[in-house]
C-alpha cells in the first residue's frame, strides 16, 4: 500500500493525525489517537522487555538541559543540516532531501560544496521555479526562552552524564546496558512524511558501556539478513559471519545489530522489507566510528527506523573534559555502542508493512498480535433475543482478563468484521443462537478468516493462559 493510504487509514481510524488542526496545524507535530497510543505502547513494551532480558537498567531524564551539556556533546557546534531558502517565495528546504527529490545524489560535506552543487545543476525552487542559491548551516537545536537551555535532540546525553551514578548502582561492575524512552526535539527545516520527519518525536535509546570487545559476541543463530555495505555491495549473512569477514568491525556492534534485527522481527516486520545499511565515513555523525541503519522499504524509498552506532569513548571523554568529572573505570574510559530506535517511524512503517486489500476490496491491517492495539472484539449476532445481553456478559468477563477488547453491535456482522480487520484486531468472537443452547461461540481469525466453535469457559481459560496477547487460540 502507498504511504498516503496508510496516513488516511491512520487518521480515519484513530492511530494518529496532525496536531493543532483546529488552528490550522503546525508541521512536524502529530497526535496519537486511541489506537495509535496502544500500538506505540506495545512496541515500546516489547523493546523494553527484550533489553530487560539482557540485564539492562532503565533511566528517565529531563527533556531540557543546559548549554554546557550540548557544548560537551558537540551538538551546539555540529548538529546541523545544510539548508537553502528561496529568495522569491521564501520557502526553506533541507538541501539533501531537495536534491534527492530531483535525482541529484551527491554528498554535501560543507556549505561550499553545497553552493557548488546548486550552481552546477542550476537547482530551482519546486514551488515557484526561481533559482536556489546561498546554502547555509541550520542548527537543529531548539533553544528554550532567553536562558542557556535547550530541548534535547536525543535522549542519550542524559544517560552519559549519569554514568558514574549508573556505575555505582551497578555495584561497580561492567558492562552496563542502559535504556531510556522519551521525547527528542529537532528544529527540522522541512518536516515531511507524517511520522518520518518530526519536530517532536519518541526515541528508545540504548547505551551499552563496555571495556572489552569480548563482553558481547553475536550468537550466530541463523538470523540472516541483508547488509548493504558503503561500497555498494549487498550481502545476506548472519552477524557472526559479518564479524569474521570484517564487514562489521567489532563483536559488540555485531551483537546489537543482531539483537535489533531480532526485535524488529518479533514485532512483525517482513524481512524482505528490511536491511541494514552501512554509513559512508562522510555520512556518519561526529561521534561515530561505525554506523549501520536498519531501513524499511516504503513506496520504493528506504526509511531509517533504527541506527546502531559505535560511539567509542567520544561522549564520556567529552563530558570528562568539560565537566572535570572522572569517567574512567580501571584507568580507561568505557566505550559505547548505541542502538537508537525511532519509535514513531517504527509505528508508521509497521502499519505500512501490514496494510493490504483483499480480493473483495476490504482493507486489512495484518498486525502481529503482540502489537495489535486490540486483541479481541465481541459481537452479538443480533441485538435481540438475549444475544446482546450474553455478548456483553462475555465481553465483561474477557475484559477482566485482557482489557484490550472491544464490543460492537452496530451494523451487520460482515461490516463489523471489516471494521476490526482494518484496525488489526486478530480475533472476533460472535455470540449467536447456538451460544444460548450450548455455551459455545464462533471465533474468527483475522488473516485466514477461518472460524471455529469454542466453549466459552475453555476460551476464557485460553485467554488467561496468554495474558499478554492471544497467540494460540486456534488448534492446528
Amino acid at each position: 500500500m502507498s504511504f498516503e493510504d496508510v496516513v488516511e487509514l491512520a487518521k480515519r481510524r484513530g492511530f494518529f493525525w496532525p496536531s493543532f488542526s483546529i488552528y490550522g496545524g503546525s508541521s512536524g507535530f502529530y497526535d496519537y489517537g486511541p489506537l495509535g497510543t496502544l500500538l506505540k505502547d506495545n512496541i515500546i513494551s516489547i523493546w523494553k522487555k527484550s533489553y530487560a532480558k539482557e540485564g539492562a537498567i532503565f533511566l528517565d531524564t529531563p527533556v531540557i538541559a543546559p548549554a554546557d551539556v550540548f557544548k560537551a556533546s558537540g551538538h551546539l557546534e555540529k548538529f546541523s543540516d545544510i539548508a537553502v531558502k528561496c529568495e522569491k517565495c521564501k520557502t526553506a528546504y533541507k538541501l539533501e532531501n531537495l536534491l534527492k527529490s530531483v535525482g541529484i545524489d551527491v554528498p554535501l560535506n560543507n556549505v561550499e560544496k553545497a553552493n557548488a552543487v546548486l550552481e552546477e545543476y542550476d537547482v530551482k525552487c519546486p514551488k515557484c521555479g526561481a533559482p536556489l542559491r546561498g546554502a547555509y548551516e541550520f542548527n537543529l537545536m531548539f533553544k528554550v526562552g532567553t536562558n542557556e537551555l535547550y530541548l534535547r535532540p536525543e535522549t542519550a546525553q542524559g544517560i552519559f552524564i549519569n554514568f558514574k551514578n549508573l556505575y555505582n548502582y551497578s555495584r561497580n561492575t561492567m558492562p552496563i546496558i542502559v535504556c531510556q524512552v522519551g521525547k527528542g526535539f529537532r528544529n527540522e527545516i522541512s518536516p515531511r512524511q507524517a511520522l518520518i520527519r518530526m519536530r517532536e518525536f519518541t526515541q528508545a535509546e540504548v547505551e551499552v558501556f563496555y571495556l572489552n570487545d569480548s563482553d558481547f559476541n553475536p550468537n550466530g543463530n541463523s538470523l540472516k539478513f541483508k547488509l548493504l555495505r558503503n561500497t555498494g555491495e549487498e550481502v545476506t549473512v548472519d552477524l557472526k559471519e559479518a564479524l569474521h569477514s570484517g564487514i562489521v568491525k567489532n563483536p559488540v556492534m555485531a551483537y546489537f545489530l543482531e539483537k535489533t534485527y531480532s526485535i524488529l522481527s518479533s514485532i512483525g516486520f517482513n524481512p524482505n522489507h528490511l536491511r541494514a545499511r552501512e554509513h559512508d565515513p562522510l555520512e556518519r555523525a561526529h561521534y561515530s566510528s561505525e554506523t549501520w541503519d536498519f531501513e524499511y522499504l516504503m513506496d520504493g524509498e528506504w526509511i531509517e527506523i533504527v541506527g546502531v552506532s559505535d560511539r567509542g569513548t567520544y561522549d564520556l571523554g567529552r563530558h570528562q573534559q568539560f565537566s572535570g568529572e572522572n569517567m574512567e573505570v580501571d584507568g580507561n574510559i568505557p566505550r559505547v555502542v548505541e542502538p537508537s530506535y525511532g519509535i514513531d517511524r517504527i509505528v508508521l512503517t509497521i502499519l505500512n508493512d501490514g496494510y493490504y486489500i483483499r480480493d473483495n476490496g476490504y482493507k486489512v491491517l495484518k498486525l502481529d498480535p503482540a502489537v495489535s492495539p486490540l486483541h479481541f472484539a465481541v459481537f452479538p449476532l443480533q441485538r435481540r433475543d438475549g444475544l446482546d445481553a450474553k455478548a456483553k456478559e462475555l465481553f465483561n468477563k474477557i475484559k477482566q482478563i485482557d482489557p484490550f477488547v472491544y464490543y460492537d453491535e452496530g451494523g451487520n456482522i460482515g461490516r463489523r468484521y471489516a471494521r476490526q480487520d482494518e484496525i488489526g484486531t486478530p480475533f472476533c468472537i460472535t455470540v449467536d443462537y447456538e451460544t444460548l443452547e450450548d455455551s459455545t461461540v464462533t471465533i474468527r481469525e483475522r488473516d485466514s478468516t477461518k472460524q471455529v466453535r469454542e466453549n466459552i469457559e475453555e476460551l476464557l481459560q485460553k485467554i488467561s493462559d496468554y495474558p499478554e496477547y492471544p497467540t494460540s487460540l486456534f488448534k492446528n
